[in-house]
């Protein structure tokens, strides 16, 4: 395959991708109203445990002994999951849904940030600007101050933070570790915590619906995760990374026709500037690398 064919290829991959973790995002969402919020944690937790554990087991990652440091790591790891979940799953249960994936794009200037201050990342001050440009992006769409604003938003940023680190500290692992076996420890530790949280709450009924809904977000999630790992073994990072903002062209349709929340211009204008952004990071990181 040639290169400009895997490029092609790989970038399809990371609208699969994207494609797939919206889409999960909004069974999610539909069956948020229904169920108890630690419950549907457990719930999903399970289908996505088992299908992880699946995956794990047919490549082989599944059994594995990491040395000290590493399960430190993951220990920290696994907690920055369980924390996204919550803070993200929170935000999304009371946003619409593309407000929530607009503050979510800004990951990637979040990233590049705290590796600059915590991993002495070299970051040159265009890239600095266009950070605090995106986030100023992210402002507009939160609009501290404004009667849209509420707690909800900053369980968004929350989850950006909270995902940061779990990126972060997932760059100090051992290159040997499976990461299939990272990602089956920290799917069962968020599925834990869903199950003892939900002890100290109520039980609701599951109807054929909500399995339907859960099993539908589980399936999307990991489509979503498969798609992401073709897409980082097939293609060039620095040309596909900005195929992740396509999660905005799935997002605002589906916050539209499923839950009838209309995009306004704020948060266009703010999702503009953080996409904008995003791109100009990925540009000048790839010319600097090059």
């Amino acid at each position: 395959m040639s290169f400009r064919a895997a490029n092609f290829k790989s970038a399809i991959f990371m609208m699969g991708s994207m494609a797939g973790f919206v889409i999960s995002d909004t069974f999610m969402k539909l069956v948020g109203d229904n169920m108890g919020f630690y419950q549907v944690i457990a719930l999903r937790g399970v289908l996505v445990t088992a299908l992880l554990v699946a995956f794990a087991a047919w490549r082989g990652g599944l059994f594995y002994m990491p040395a000290k440091k590493d399960r430190g790591i993951i220990l920290v790891r696994s907690a920055a999951e369980i924390g996204a979940t919550i803070c993200f799953l929170s935000a999304l249960y009371h946003m619409p849904l593309a407000n929530i994936t607009a503050i979510m794009q800004s990951l990637p200037l979040a990233i590049t940030l705290a590796a600059a201050v915590f991993l002495r990342e070299p970051v040159g001050w265009r890239r600095y600007l266009a950070i605090f440009v995106g986030f100023a992006g992210v402002l507009l769409i939160v609009r501290p101050g404004a009667g849209a604003f509420d707690i909800y938003a900053l369980y968004a940023i929350g989850a950006v933070g909270f995902v940061t680190l779990r990126d972060l500290v997932t760059r100090r692992l051992s290159h040997h570790i499976p990461s299939t076996f990272v990602a089956v420890f920290a799917s069962g530790a968020v599925m834990l915590m869903g199950f003892a949280m939900m002890s100290v709450g109520e039980w609701q009924p599951v109807s054929l619906q909500e399995i339907t809904y859960l099993s539908g977000s589980a399936l999307a999630l990991m489509g979503g995760y498969q798609f992401a790992i073709m897409t980082m073994r097939l293609g060039e990072v620095s040309f596909v990374a900005p195929f992740r903002y396509t999660a905005l062209l799935w997002a605002i349709p589906l916050s539209l026709f499923v839950f009838g929340d209309q995009p306004d211009i704020w948060m266009l204008v703010g999702s503009f500037i953080v996409v904008a952004s995003g791109i100009y990071t990925f540009m000048r990181e790839n010319r600097i690398n090059r």
